[in-house]
């Protein structure tokens, strides 16, 4: 599932009037999304107001939404009117985040149970009318954030993206990137460490093209290795998700595996296919990739690979099918995430001929999935017996630096470990993608 200027802000939210002092922000979409719900919920506590207990009670609702793939626009559609039906007489309906940027007049036209659409970092408004003047856009990305509610958090280094893949609409409305400064950062991740966050989760849409967009010769202070090495010194556990394979350089592998506490490696494949990765204008092929996580259980046997990638591209031939499935067994990736094509208005694929047909791309879809959850399934049997050490996210509930918050499996702990703390627990039981410890002898 921020940008330089913001999800929206509540800068122009009137916090002394009437019925406006409770609010909930549902967020969906990538980690990216909830920084930025992070930053708006920050600008609503400034402003005086409260978090509610469930969005039926709140007087203003904020939805954060996703338009990266027709699935995720459409639950965002449910969940707006999902809560459009369930709050209070008299509470306001926001809708902002990618939805809102990128069909913005449409989007209001189309649901008039919402009070406003607010793209990137406009203003919320408690005013009843659904128009008005444009808001002057502000900087959510640098704005701050309200106190943790866990002992891990997101911290957005960019926002925006140079690149121009074939499947990805999202730099039309999130813009060429945009590095945030080093100190910039770093005053965060202390912040975050000071108020009791034992890791960090780096987000960005291109992660190691992290200062990059900067003018002049690129400082030293600037590039991603520095970067994760200052981040590495405030917190625990330091970890990196969506790494572009042909930015992985020897330093910033070392960097991961030897100086965060957490080699983990989140890689942003797609495929395995070199003319469908052209087609994507994405670079390498199924053989580079593999010498890659070669290279990194090499160095660093103990490291955790997860990567995602795309079924029924235009033109995915059953040979393209077969050499991704072939690289999937090979792999044996920890962690993998599986879609189907979705054609997105504005990229160069809604213009290819050799459409998969959807049926096609759904057996494709549930063959690939069969396969990797067999996988995980035996990776983590393989963990049982181990002495690993966890962080407590919540009562009962921890991770490894195998798991990455939210996305991956989790390790059901005893629930007398304290919240925020570092364990040792031995793995006695698997469900699913999920583990069972208890505290280690």
């Amino acid at each position: 599932m921020g940008r330089e200027e913001g999800a929206v802000t509540a800068d122009a939210v009137a916090p002394g009037e009437p019925g406006g002092r409770s609010y909930a922000v549902v967020t969906l979409g990538c980690p990216k999304n909830q920084v930025d719900s992070d930053k708006l919920e920050g600008t609503l506590v400034a402003g005086g107001y409260h978090r509610s207990a469930t969005p039926a009670d709140a007087d203003l609702v904020v939805v954060n939404t996703c338009a990266f793939i027709e699935s995720a626009r459409e639950e965002s559609v449910e969940t707006v009117l999902e809560l459009s039906d369930a709050r209070r007489p008299g509470a306001r309906l926001v809708v902002t985040g990618c939805m809102a940027e990128r069909y913005g007049d449409e989007l209001a036209a189309a649901l008039p149970e919402v009070d406003q659409v607010a793209g990137f970092g406009v203003p919320i408004t408690l005013s009843p009318t659904r128009g008005g003047p444009a808001a002057p856009r502000l900087d959510l990305l640098n704005l701050p954030r309200p106190a943790p509610t866990a002992p891990w958090a997101y911290v957005k280094i960019a926002e925006g993206c140079d690149r121009s893949c074939g499947f990805c609409a999202i730099p039309s409305f999130r813009g060429a990137q945009r590095s945030r400064t080093v100190r910039a950062i770093a005053a965060e991740v202390e912040a975050l460490a000071a108020a009791g966050v034992q890791e960090v989760v780096l987000v960005a849409q291109d992660l190691a093209a992290y200062g990059r967009d900067r003018s002049g010769p690129l400082p030293a202070e600037e590039r991603i290795v520095p970067l994760v090495e200052q981040v590495a010194s405030r917190v625990p556990w330091t970890r990196l998700l969506y790494l572009y394979p042909s930015d992985l350089s020897d330093g910033l592998i070392d960097v991961i595996g030897s100086r965060t506490g957490v080699p983990y490696f989140d890689l942003s494949l797609q495929h395995v296919s070199k003319p469908l990765l052209r087609s994507m204008r994405r670079w390498g092929d199924g053989e580079r990739f593999l010498d890659r996580i070669g290279d990194i259980r090499h160095r660093y046997p103990g490291a955790a690979l997860r990567s995602s990638f795309i079924v029924g591209y235009p033109r995915e031939t059953e040979a393209d099918h077969d050499l991704l499935l072939s690289f999937l067994a090979e792999a044996r990736l920890d962690w993998v995430g599986l879609f189907a094509y979705s054609r997105e208005e504005g990229t160069s694929a809604a213009g290819l001929d050799g459409t998969v047909p959807d049926e096609l791309a759904a057996e494709r879809l549930a063959e690939a999935r069969a396969l990797v959850d067999g996988q995980t399934a035996v990776l983590r049997h393989q963990r049982v017996g181990e002495v690993v050490e966890v962080l407590v996210d919540a009562p009962g509930v921890a991770r490894s630096a195998r798991e990455a918050p939210e996305i991956d499996g989790v390790i059901h702990v005893p629930e007398e470990l304290a919240v925020g703390a570092f364990a040792k627990v031995e793995v006695v039981g698997v469900e699913g993608p999920d583990l069972f410890a208890v505290v280690a002898a």
